[in-house]
């Protein structure tokens, strides 16, 4: 394969890794419409949402021209990302429980608090942009790994109800495909090892979510039983019995 047309592949794949990106930072709208309809967040966790601002701030970081050149389908993507979540966690904050909000606000407080540290190391003790890519790359991906992962912190409530209720199908398939998506992107061109990795990983996570959701879903209809999922609440804070 010809330069340029390692550099048309990449482009392509690049371009095809934002969509499945922004399909992955849309897919909680149907979460958060349930959210504000029923104006409480129930059993929903906000650690995603928190976990995805740290992820997209470290890609941000990484993708500009100081740490790592040629890289600004990962900037703007992640910049639509950190605003979609900024959203997501406002409507948390306003119908979460009080122990939820004082979360939300440690968590981004100190994930603001490690961007900085992050930025400041990689400019005063790295000085050219091969060290700073691989410094920021790896952080990269341990903040992205624990974003792939974070919908798993359902799973004991899964196995304790046989319900995947609670587990996003839509995040979890928009995961898995923005996973093999920026894998594949990886190896186009330029061998990047921290996407690479990353999102090889977070691909694997988004087809074990989706394997549970499935055999989960499939066992309830084999027991004829009602399958919930996200979009099929078993109730609503109004079909709570009032005291």
């Amino acid at each position: 394969m010809t330069k340029q047309a390692e550099a048309l592949a990449r482009l392509i794949i690049g371009i095809i890794g934002n969509v499945f990106s922004a399909l992955l930072f849309i897919a909680p709208v149907t979460t958060f419409w349930r959210i504000i309809k029923n104006k409480s967040t129930e059993e929903f966790h906000p650690y995603p949402y928190i976990m995805t601002v740290m992820n997209c701030l470290c890609w941000i970081f990484y993708g500009l021209p100081i740490v790592h050149p040629d890289s600004t389908l990962v900037v703007t993507i992640n910049s639509f990302g950190l605003f979609m979540e900024i959203v997501y966690l406002t409507i948390f904050f306003v119908y979460t429980k009080n122990k939820y909000r004082m979360s939300i606000v440690l968590f981004l407080l100190a994930e603001a608090a490690l961007i900085g540290i992050i930025a400041t190391i990689t400019i005063l003790c790295f000085h050219n942009t091969d060290t700073r890519s691989m410094f920021v790359g790896i952080i990269c991906d341990i903040f992205g790994i624990i974003m792939y992962a974070s919908p798993l912190t359902v799973m004991y409530r899964i196995w304790k109800t046989k319900s995947v209720e609670y587990l996003p199908f839509w995040l979890c398939l928009a995961g898995f495909c923005n996973g093999i998506c920026w894998f594949t992107y990886g190896f186009l061109k330029k061998f990047d090892p921290y996407i690479v990795t990353g999102n090889g990983i977070g691909g694997l996570f988004g087809f074990i979510q989706l394997s549970v959701y499935f055999y989960y879903t499939h066992m309830a209809k084999g027991n004829n039983a009602p399958v919930q999922t996200e979009m099929q609440p078993k109730y609503t804070p109004k079909d709570l019995p009032k005291v």
